[in-house]
């Protein structure tokens, strides 16, 4: 009897717990695919990569930052690719082309696009590419872990080896190459994990290349550049 007992209570404090499912929404190209004839829908074979499918890195990376991920792909996953041909990344912009004018250089971050947007002070987009933000709930510290929303600014950046003093949990140490602090601990940074939707602990994950060139060109030399976190 006690034995029972002992079960029904493991059993009982198992199936109390929360479940986190992974994300298993339609995949950002997907969403594309149906609501814009400027795509075409593909979906990924079998041992097919990006490089496979895409051996013009041009080419390679437009379908990557179209599709916000540049984490490996696998069987199934459909994939959205440019209809026409026109390898420009600025004409698939998920941001406006021109805003009103900030007065001083404007980084605009849309977590439901899932992309930012790099302006000058004119308010002319100089360039864009994907974000990943805050996941909502993190298992992990169990609490929310979404990406604030509101204007700020970036206060300290450093550089390729900058690398987080809090993840994961207990000893830190996850890259986060040409990180650019913008609310707390919390930073514009690049990742190899940025996979189509917000995962993040609450910071904004970009490709590598794209934090490198907001890093060191974008947000190079005098005066404070803002930073405004939109739903």
């Amino acid at each position: 009897m006690t034995v029972l007992i002992t079960l029904f209570i493991a059993m009982a404090m198992v199936l109390s717990q929360p479940v986190y499912a992974k994300n298993t929404s339609k995949s950002f190209g997907v969403k594309l695919c149906e609501n814009s004839s400027q795509y075409t829908c593909y979906t990924v074979k079998k041992k097919e990569t990006w490089e496979k499918l895409f051996p013009d890195s041009a080419m390679r990376d437009l379908v990557m930052r179209i599709n916000r991920m540049n984490t490996k792909l696998h069987a199934g996953l459909v994939i959205a690719i440019p209809a026409n041909g026109d390898t420009d990344p600025l004409n698939y912009s998920p941001l406006p082309v021109i805003i009103d004018p900030p007065g001083k250089k404007t980084i605009i971050v849309s977590l439901q696009s899932l992309a930012f947007g790099a302006y000058n002070s004119d308010g002319q987009l100089q360039y864009w590419g994907p974000v990943s933000g805050g996941r909502g709930y993190c298992p992990d510290i169990n609490r929310r872990c979404h990406t604030s929303i509101g204007k700020f600014s970036i206060y300290h950046k450093l550089g390729a080896g900058c690398v987080s003093s809090k993840y994961p949990v207990g000893r830190g140490g996850a890259p986060m190459p040409y990180c650019m602090f913008f609310n707390g601990g919390y930073a514009l940074h690049g990742s190899y994990d940025v996979p189509g939707y917000n995962a993040s602990h609450g910071c904004v994950r970009l490709f590598v290349n794209d934090a490198k060139w907001l890093n060191q060109v974008f947000t190079a030399g005098q005066g404070s550049v803002t930073v405004l976190i939109n739903k």
